[in-house]
């Protein structure tokens, strides 16, 4: 099957930006969005001339548990607690857009949440629904940490989690390679989160986070590559006022 160093090629060679939008509201509910973004003249470095060749066009949206309908033959025969994965992301809606004429290329992650313990680890997402249409087992999957939230009205958490350090181990040292292989490009991968509160903030866990004038969002900021080598650098308390 399609192996999880496929995802850190693609970071590599198509030099992604990626943001982590939340919006949360007091009684818990909200909305959470991952949008990867292709960055277009980091690009232009990797591929050269090849740039100018691209022809490619693709335009298409899913939502989650529409895959699980169409292969419901497939999900039916699941041990019980991949089903239980799988549905968590139910309601994600997933829209890819590839254009070479417009020099986009975008994947937009969204789901909605009556409250933030229903929010799935959204960065699996496309990993899981190629799963449920190619029959692959989950257990082959080369994650190695999870990401989850909490918010009980004045404190806020982004937990990360090292669910694998052996994988995680292989993983660093295959980064790292790649990272020396694009050295001498100018390149640009960021990683950042952007989230919005009902309420002001009192202090954050990461002395790093902008804080807005109105004191009621912070956006914070990685290098892509920090975050897959050293996940948990992500993790993060906010507390409200």
């Amino acid at each position: 099957m399609k192996k999880y160093i496929t995802l850190f090629l693609t970071i590599f060679l198509t030099s992604c930006q990626v943001t982590e939008t939340m919006n949360l509201n007091q009684d818990g509910t909200g909305n959470i969005e991952i949008s990867k973004l292709r960055e277009e003249q980091s690009y232009m470095q990797l591929v050269g001339e090849e740039y100018s060749k691209e022809d490619v066009f693709k335009d298409t949206t899913y939502v989650f548990k529409d895959l699980i309908t169409k292969h419901s033959e497939t999900f039916s025969r699941l041990p019980a607690f991949e089903k239980a994965i799988f549905e968590k992301f139910n309601t994600v809606k997933v829209h890819v857009k590839k254009s070479s004429f417009e020099k986009e290329f975008r994947t937009t992650i969204t789901q909605n949440f009556t409250k933030i313990e229903e929010v799935a680890d959204l960065h699996k997402t496309e990993e899981y629904a190629d799963d449920i249409e190619n029959n692959y087992a989950l257990v082959a999957e080369e994650h190695y940490y999870s990401v989850n939230y909490t918010f009980n009205g004045s404190v806020f958490n982004r937990i990360v989690k090292i669910t694998d350090a052996i994988e995680l181990k292989k993983q660093q040292g295959k980064i790292q390679s790649y990272k020396t292989q694009v050295s001498k490009f100018r390149i640009t991968q960021d990683y950042v989160l952007k989230y919005y509160f009902p309420k002001k903030i009192k202090s954050v866990s990461n002395s790093k986070a902008n804080i807005s004038e109105d004191r009621k969002s912070l956006e914070l900021q990685f290098s892509l590559t920090d975050c897959l080598q050293n996940p948990e650098i992500t993790s993060l308390e906010v507390l409200l006022e």
